[in-house]
């Protein structure tokens, strides 16, 4: 109490200038000199106290000095809107701080006795995927390691309903027919269960229920079509159940192998962490503190009776995961978040899928925010409440995000003052803030996400999520489910179909700055607010012109679902068998390296069967139908193999790429570092400076989306291939 006295005490104290230059320098070089030494010990609380003060004493400068008199009514509307964005992340700030500042690591519980283990029934919802990649997840599903007598795998497809079969569109109606018939198919070569439904009710959420009624597993695993688990997944989770008797949920990252179309397009995925990983590696650990890490999903397990007690998953608002947890954590159930990746999965291609998943992200959760806001909910905890508001509020960025956008223009074209400041202040306050934040988010964050980086992110969202959030708030019952587009290849460099707003942004940024520049040289007087407007300016110029980088769609080779790997197999060819180590593999194709001393040549196009060594007993036909691609080097030691499988292979490839998931994991590890600030920096202005050129280009010699095709295509195109596998076999 005492020192919450004396920070506030310090914060609100008159002082020049000078003097706060001085004393927030100092501040801020002892902040970054203890986040450079200590980033989990006790020092961790005075970083988070010591930025605090300086976030306080901007707040405070901030609403006594430079807010536009009421008088100046065209001015003052604008300047309350900038400041209450101000404010708004302010708050975000400390709540953040309060969720992330003290994350678990759970360790995996001992499992009891098979006999006494639970049953489970393993759910695999579907809509309009594909046979080729539900038949990666179902089968890695079926092969995981736990007493076969103990679980069931179901697919639960809702693109084959009555509805749907029954439809009065001859075209959707035979669609629906045609699938159920070959998912029936699948399922019986896979060995699990197949299970439609009357009605498409509900969505996402109406599926498992569905599936629900039909079972009776004491638990629920839930896997995305998309979603391969690990052989170990269950043995890993489980065992926490057994802990707690009053635990609704365990939930696991969501791993991708492949990246988003913003690592993609910017070629960052190889080695800066992704989108994805900034929530799944610090925000749940850091939820899961207070009770409050939920489901995402998939990559989860659920007890069956806490979900009948709240009537099932839920399905009010189009983010049933995170609505499903918050109905559990308000009747005292628990949950657990285990930082691990198990399962494997796909990310949206194209950069209009991207917007459509974030799209949907956000509006569930402004949905949740309005009708089930965890303020008023009764039941949850405090610390509960605030970080239910931090997942909900923290999707109301792209209004703050418009707002830094729009504000230095109003001056530099309108004369509009909304911020009063002098060059002095601005730079005794304002960039001292601005450096204490980003030192304190590069501590807490750093390792997950670049400098910079969180900027272009929300920029290139926001430029459509606001009409999204707008809806919601005008009618938050109208949102619907819509299913994320995945399985779309892309053979050539084009321009997203959403890129023309980013080009008029741009421009219009540009001419912005000239203007800027203009009055810079005609106006000495108000030198300093053009100098702080125009720099801020800059700034959003700069990221608007990387972000044409991300709307120039690269052209991409990986089809499905592609891990790195080191598994040693052995190659058939001519009836040798040829050892190799796998590097890299998905379903349709495999990189292996030949064995040391291995003195066979391999000739492209011959065929061949990858021979899984000591497989395990229930995969039945150990081997995968392949042709021999080309050499991947100059000594011939590594080659690409294009696999044919049917159905009844998939329990070998299952087998191969999922027995662990440890070579994944280990890079996705190494790629979680810190960016030096400058380096940060460059980066982002070499994508700015380069990026305009390429969209440019890339307009002018495509057509936007032009180059797309889907995988049900590809497997059309190789239905020749595959008659002459059968042949020679």
């Amino acid at each position: 109490m005492l020192s919450s006295i004396a920070i506030f005490a310090f914060v609100l104290q008159p002082v020049g200038a000078d003097v706060q230059l001085v004393v927030a320098g100092l501040t801020i070089a002892f902040l970054f000199l203890i986040t450079r030494f200590d980033r989990k010990g006790p020092m961790r609380y005075v970083a988070l106290a010591t930025a605090s003060i300086i976030v306080l004493r901007y707040a405070y400068w901030r609403t006594t000095s430079t807010l536009p008199p009421i008088d100046d009514f065209m001015s003052f509307v604008p300047g309350i809107v900038l400041y209450l964005a101000e404010m708004f992340c302010m708050v975000m700030f400390f709540i953040s701080v309060f969720v992330v500042s003290d994350p678990i690591e759970r360790k995996t519980p001992a499992l009891p006795a098979d006999e006494d283990l639970p049953t489970i029934d393993v759910f695999v919802p579907s809509y309009n995927e594909s046979a080729e990649i539900l038949s990666l997840t179902l089968s890695a599903a079926a092969a995981m390691d736990y007493p076969r007598d103990k679980f069931k795998v179901y697919l639960l497809d809702d693109g084959g309903t009555e509805q749907k079969r029954n439809s009065t569109d001859l075209e959707i109606a035979e669609g629906a027919i045609k699938r159920g018939e070959e998912l029936k198919a699948l399922c019986a070569d896979l060995g699990v269960h197949y299970l439609t439904r009357a009605l498409n009710n509900h969505a996402k959420a109406g599926n498992l229920n569905a599936g629900l009624e039909r079972t009776s597993g004491d638990l629920i695993a839930v896997f995305d079509a998309d979603h391969a688990p690990e052989r170990a997944f269950l043995r890993e989770t489980v065992g926490f159940f057994g802990q707690d008797p009053d635990l609704f949920l365990v939930q696991t990252p969501h791993f991708f192998a492949n990246p988003d179309p913003i690592e993609r397009n910017l070629g960052t995925h190889a080695t800066m962490p992704g989108e994805n990983e900034m929530f799944y590696t610090m925000i749940q650990k850091g939820l899961d503190r207070w009770n409050a890490s939920f489901f995402c999903g998939s990559a989860a397990v659920l007890r069956r009776e806490a979900l009948e007690e709240v009537g099932g998953f839920s399905g009010i608002t189009i983010t049933e995961d995170c609505e499903t947890a918050l109905e559990l954590h308000s009747r005292g159930w628990n949950s657990v978040y285990v930082d691990k990746p198990l399962i494997t999965g796909l990310q949206p291609e194209t950069f209009t899928s991207f917007i459509g998943q974030r799209s949907r992200w956000c509006r569930g959760m402004i949905q949740i925010l309005l009708l089930k806001n965890p303020i008023f909910k009764q039941g949850l905890t405090l610390a509960q409440r605030i970080s239910y508001l931090s997942s909900c509020f923290f999707w109301m960025f792209p209004f703050v995000r418009a707002t830094f956008l729009v504000a230095p223009l109003l001056f530099i074209l309108f004369n509009l003052k909304i911020f009063n400041a002098s060059a002095e202040d601005f730079l005794a306050y304002t960039v001292t803030y601005l450096a204490a934040s980003e030192i304190l988010r590069n501590y807490l964050y750093g390792r997950m996400r670049w400098p910079w980086i969180s900027e272009l992110y929300e920029y290139v969202q926001s430029v459509f999520l606001v009409r999204a959030i707008v809806s919601v708030l005008l009618n938050p019952r109208k949102p619907t489910f819509n299913v994320t587009d995945k399985g779309v290849l892309l053979t050539q460099r084009q321009l997203s179909n959403l890129a023309w707003p980013f080009f008029a942004i741009f421009a219009g940024l540009g001419l912005v700055l000239a203007v800027a520049i203009y009055r810079y040289q005609t106006e000495p007087a108000l030198g300093d607010l053009i100098l702080i407007t125009g720099a801020w300016n800059i700034l959003n110029l700069v990221i608007a012109g990387a972000a044409l980088g991300i709307v120039t769609e690269q052209p991409s080779d990986v089809d499905g679902i592609s891990l790195p790997l080191a598994r040693k197999a052995e190659l058939e060819v001519s009836g040798q068998m040829v050892p190799v180590t796998i590097r890299q593999m998905s379903s349709n194709r495999a990189l292996i390296e030949l064995g040391k001393g291995t003195a066979t040549a391999l000739r492209s196009g011959d065929y061949a069967r990858l021979v899984l060594i000591d497989p395990p007993a229930d995969v039945i036909i150990p081997s995968i139908p392949a042709f021999v691609g080309k050499p991947v080097n100059h000594d011939q030691r590594s080659y690409t193999i294009e696999l044919e499988p049917e159905p009844q292979h998939f329990a070998a490839i299952s087998t191969l790429m999922l027995s662990d998931l440890d070579v994944a994991r280990a890079i996705r590890s190494g790629r979680q570092h810190r960016r030096n600030y400058v380096v940060a920096l460059f980066t982002l202005m070499r994508w700015a400076i380069t990026s305009p050129f390429a969209a440019i280009s890339a307009g002018l010699s495509s057509k936007p989306e032009g180059g797309r095709i889907s995988r049900r295509r590809r497997q059309v195109a190789n239905a020749e291939k595959t008659t002459t596998i059968a042949k020679a076999a």
